[in-house]
Formats: structure tokens, sequence, C-alpha cells
């Protein structure tokens, strides 16, 4: 991780199916934060059509155009831009995470491990299978979304394949609002790195999002928070304040997993 990172979140309200729309106020966002000095972007879970469940396939159609406009963005403003898309694999749409580096280049594409069954990602989306370190100039990004946040493993496995930022966006709703804030912060107290959670605002059907997008410590320190209105947020993460963390708590090397490896793999 370079010495400081400015990261920035653009916090909005995904219209469902709404391409055009979304992208004018992605791209508005972006710029905001290239304009205020970011090195790092994120925008929230599916960000340019929302979970528009009937029309998926058609809208990831849309996604390699997208894409190449998200990648000369970040090419031309010299910032690392991430955010989930949708993604047509092998007769089948997953939700998928692209990590742009400065250069335009992809660094990291992670599908969704986790489907959220209880709106019925399940029934929509096809689940990835495989955890995802990218590797960019700023940084190793690691990369998960929305329920993924509630799965420690996770989070733990990306930290020690070497990921010392974790960037999560989702469409996490107000309803579990106080799930979010504290799962953004514990998972960045319990593996002393950074955490990047990126939420929407808005309405969609019956859930109301209240966004409370965040930037946490490696300690849990709130070095940024959203509010629950549209709009950027942008924090500033210094990297002795990860290497100080560990150095005084080493959890990590701490660890014993030959101790407790055998229960998780039982409960399987």
């Amino acid at each position: 991780m370079n010495p400081s990172v400015v990261v920035g979140v653009v916090q909005f309200d995904v219209v469902e199916g709404g391409l055009e729309a979304n992208l004018t106020r992605a791209f508005q966002g972006l710029m905001k934060l290239a304009e205020a000095g970011c090195h790092l972007a994120v925008l929230p879970e599916m960000w340019s059509c929302g979970f528009d469940n009937k029309n998926l396939e058609t809208m990831a159609r849309e996604t390699p155009e997208i894409l190449a406009r998200l990648q000369a963005f970040a090419a031309r403003e010299n910032m690392v831009v991430a955010g989930s898309l949708p993604e047509e694999a092998d007769g089948a749409v997953v939700n998928t995470l692209y990590a742009v580096d400065r250069d335009g280049e992809i660094k990291g594409a992670y599908r969704k491990l986790h489907l959220f069954s209880p709106t019925g990602e399940d029934l929509h989306f096809t689940a990835g299978s495989e955890a995802v370190v990218a590797e960019t100039s700023i940084g190793r990004l690691g990369l998960m979304v929305c329920y993924d946040l509630r799965f420690p493993e996770l989070a733990r496995g990306l930290v020690l394949d070497g990921a010392e930022i974790l960037v999560v966006p989702a469409q996490w709703p107000a309803a579990r609002l106080v799930h979010w804030e504290t799962l953004l912060k514990a998972r960045a107290m319990e593996n002393q790195c950074f955490v990047v959670g990126a939420n929407r605002v808005g309405r969609s059907g019956n859930l109301i999002y209240k966004g409370a997008s965040q930037v946490v410590s490696p300690l849990g320190d709130e070095l940024a928070h959203g509010g629950s209105a549209d709009g950027e947020v942008v924090a500033l993460m210094d990297r002795k304040v990860m290497v100080s963390a560990r150095e005084h708590v080493p959890c990590l090397e701490e660890r014993r997993p030959m101790c407790y490896s055998r229960r998780l793999t039982e409960r399987a």
C-alpha cells in the first residue's frame, strides 16, 4: 500500500433499470472525487442498473461498454476505480466487482460468492467460486460485495493473501443499517486493515436505503461517514496506522489455525 491513499465513495440512489441516469450520476461523482485528488474511488453494488432482475441479461450485455468507459476514465484521471456490475458468464449472470487501475487496466474481477437468498439473489444470479485480491498501483485490494461482509472467513483469507484495503460495494437496507456499520468496523479491527464500504441511498420497491458509506481504519476509527444523503465521501488512509496496529497487537501473527480449523471444517 502506498504511504497515504486518498479514497472516495460515490453514494447515490441507484435507479432500478435506469442505465443512463445511473451512469450520469456515477460519473459526475467520480469526477468530483478526481477533482478532490482521490487515488481510489468506490461505487455501490450493481451501480449501473440496480437489481433489475427481470432484465438482468439485457443489463449485463451493456457492461462491456460501461466497463470500457470506466477504464478510459480511470486512465484519464489517474485513479483506481472499483464497483460491481452484472456480467454474463456461461449463459448466466454474475455480480462482478471490477477493480480498474490508474492505467485503465482491469486488475481484479471478483464474482460475488455469497448471494442473499432472503431477497432471491440466488434465483437470479450465479455465485462466484474464487476470492480475489487485486494488485493495483496504490496497494492490494481485497474484493468483497455486500452480503460477503457477514462472512469473516472471506475477509480474513483476503488479508492473509496480502490485502491491505477491503473494498465493499453494497446495497444494504436501512432496516439492518446497524449491522452494516458494525460489521465494517469489525472486519477492519479483526484484520487490522482499512475497509471502504460504499452503500446506496434511496428506495427500491419496499426497501429503503440510507447510505452510511464508511472508510474505517485498522483501529476501527471512522475516517469518513456518508450520512444518509446523496453525495461523495472522502478520507485519507495512512499506511503507518496499519503498520503500527499490527506491531502493537500482533494478532495476525499469533493465530493458531491448527487448533480451530478442524471445527470449522466439521461445521461446513
